[in-house]
């Protein structure tokens, strides 16, 4: 072979080489989505025109426009600059005028890398927010140049699928959360020992999974092997309310997404959270809501159709 032929089949072989596409990751599901709000089609969950729930968390940023956003039962006003912070289980109805410019951000629970600490000031369980209402944080001008970057650069991310894709991902939403959480401004919160604290996260973690067996402190107690005394001292000294009323307003805010949502009778929900005597049930939410049911699902309806 002449020095002339070797020399041709090594810069071919070069150039099929340098010609190869970049290593590519699985079209594997990633527990992760980020669309442009004026890109979101009518199929898409934020803008099919009903309620829903999913079982992620999301950010809907509006960066411009206006319109309507209701929350599990609360309406909120839809403006620029404004995150709005939703989490697993949280019915919610995004109405917003056609000009609307912004992101929505969807991951699963174990997708977010912050730590413990620092990701509970907008979703944990200690922050309350499945009773509290609706995390909103407001953007301040000078942080929203850095925060569009970043949102850019995981949409370009997930459009594409090349190697590390969903770690290049988590790395960009964790940068992003972290600039989200310099902007919240919670009420600050009594120093709780970190024992006590995770006491209080369980506790929670169950009411969610439990509200509508279980209805009495005791028996959270039980499951946390500790006193029923002991467990509302500390859940009051870490929110400010005894257990007892954060078992009850759990299953308030459950009675209100169905009698808003869901077309069921009073009957029908009551048995459904647990009540076999509907007087038992009705004077429960008058009690613990302030009004009856029947008059909660009139004034509701007329919320719904004067929107």
């Amino acid at each position: 072979m002449t020095k002339t032929s070797r020399s041709c089949i090594v810069q071919r072989a070069s150039k099929s080489k340098s010609e190869q596409p970049p290593a590519r990751e699985d079209k594997t599901t990633v527990p992760f989505e980020i669309h442009k709000l004026e890109d979101v089609g009518r199929n898409h969950h934020l803008k099919d025109g009903e309620p829903h729930l999913h079982n992620s968390f999301e950010l809907v940023w509006v960066l411009e426009g206006s319109g309507d956003y209701l929350v599990d039962n609360e309406q909120h006003e839809v403006s620029a600059d404004m995150v709005y912070c939703l989490t697993p289980g949280q019915l919610h109805q995004f109405k917003p005028d056609t000009s609307t410019k912004g992101f929505v951000i969807t991951f699963s629970p174990e997708f977010l890398l912050m730590p413990e600490d620092n990701a509970a000031l907008i979703f944990h369980a200690s922050s309350f927010h499945k009773l509290s209402g609706t995390t909103i944080i407001q953007l301040s001008a000078d942080i929203r140049e850095e925060m569009e970057d970043l949102a850019g650069k995981m949409l370009k991310e997930f459009a594409s699928f090349l190697l590390l894709r969903s770690e290049i991902l988590r790395g960009l939403l964790n940068i992003f959360m972290i600039y989200l959480t310099r902007q919240y401004r919670p009420a600050m919160s009594p120093v709780i020992k970190a024992g006590n604290k995770a006491l209080v996260n369980r506790f929670f973690s169950i009411v969610e999974k439990k509200y509508m067996e279980y209805k009495l402190v005791a028996e959270y107690a039980d499951e946390l092997a500790v006193t029923p005394n002991h467990l509302n001292e500390m859940v009051k000294k870490m929110s400010g309310f005894p257990a007892s009323h954060h078992i009850r307003q759990r299953v308030i805010l459950e009675a209100k997404r169905l009698a808003t949502y869901s077309g069921a009778s009073m009957k029908e929900i009551a048995y459904s959270l647990g009540f076999d005597d509907i007087a038992h049930f009705s004077k429960f939410f008058k009690n613990f809501s302030g009004r009856s049911f029947t008059d909660y699902k009139r004034d509701v309806m007329q919320q719904f159709l004067s929107i």
